[in-house]
């Protein structure tokens, strides 16, 4: 006798061997992994790969850095004059505060957003350590900083030559450009990275960052102004741009390669201001560093 279909037993599951196969192709590990992150983080400084708004501001100082030195080609080749009226590091020095824009408002951009969104654990379910996401994202905020100096150099030195200028002190002295850009890129922007670290809100870390190279810039620029250059006052007061990453790096490459004009300029005092200048250098790299390292072990 047939059961009514309300009381029939339900079907039992069926397995369909839809043919799945397991992955076989090329496994790119740690390698790729953090090479993918550094391309993708340097892109994300400039805004490539994001939303319109994004592009503007990296794209605008990059335009306020550049066409000055346009400019000043230009100026330089219609007087006919034997050489550019800056020096190639004195010229990076002129634009710090607009590269410390660009540098607060996308330090965060690398750090305080994944920190926000909780996307830092999605990292870490990759192949990547913990130690590979902060050298890709420090690599790709000082590649963007040294990239965002050196179109500008690289501006003055080929229209240097075009111009028909010196070849030798041109070129020599676009090398010193570069070292200092290579300082540039290193100094402050270790110790914006570990600002931005610090903070999930992107806000918090552009204004902590920016009021930080602003008010230590400030304070070393009025020790040096207020001294007397009459007497030892003045080398005492350059002793104030260690607090300044930025001060101190242009005060190091001043006097490396015997740059800047006049009495009130940055420099290291004496031999031993210049090592205790390139110590302090290095220890504000290495040591902010292993606070990045140590803050993302806690991640």
């Amino acid at each position: 006798m047939a059961l009514p279909p309300e009381t029939r037993p339900a079907d039992t599951g069926v397995i369909h061997d839809i043919g799945y196969r397991g992955y076989t192709g090329p496994r790119l590990g740690r390698g790729y992994a953090t090479r993918s992150l550094f391309t993708q983080s340097l892109r994300a400084t400039y805004g490539l790969g994001r939303s319109g708004k994004s592009k503007v501001l990296p794209m605008l100082v990059l335009g306020v850095v550049t066409v000055p030195a346009f400019v000043i080609v230009a100026i330089a080749i219609t007087m006919k004059r034997d050489q550019l009226p800056v020096e190639y590091a004195g010229y990076l020095s002129s634009l710090s505060l607009v590269v410390s824009v660009f540098l607060a408002s996308q330090a965060p951009v690398l750090l305080s957003r994944d920190l926000r969104y909780q996307t830092v654990p999605l990292y870490f379910s990759r192949p990547i350590t913990r130690t590979d996401y902060v050298r890709a994202k420090f690599a790709a905020m000082v590649c963007a900083q040294l990239l965002l100096m050196a179109a500008p150099l690289l501006v003055l030195y080929v229209g240097a030559l075009l111009g028909g200028m010196d070849f030798s002190y041109n070129t020599g002295h676009f090398l010193y450009g570069l070292a200092a850009a290579v300082l540039y890129a290193l100094v402050p922007t270790s110790v914006a990275l570990v600002i931005a670290a610090t903070t999930p809100r992107r806000g918090f870390g552009v204004a902590a960052i920016m009021g930080y190279l602003a008010i230590s810039a400030a304070v070393a620029t009025v020790a040096v102004e207020i001294s007397n250059p009459s007497t030892t006052g003045s080398d005492t007061a350059q002793w104030t741009s260690l607090i300044s990453p930025t001060d101190l790096v242009e005060s190091l490459v001043n006097e490396l390669f015997d740059l800047g004009l006049g009495l009130d300029r940055r420099h290291a005092p004496g031999g031993l201001g210049v090592l205790v200048f390139a110590l302090v250098a290095v220890a504000m790299v290495a040591g902010s560093y292993r606070l990045l390292l140590r803050r993302y072990r806690n991640v």
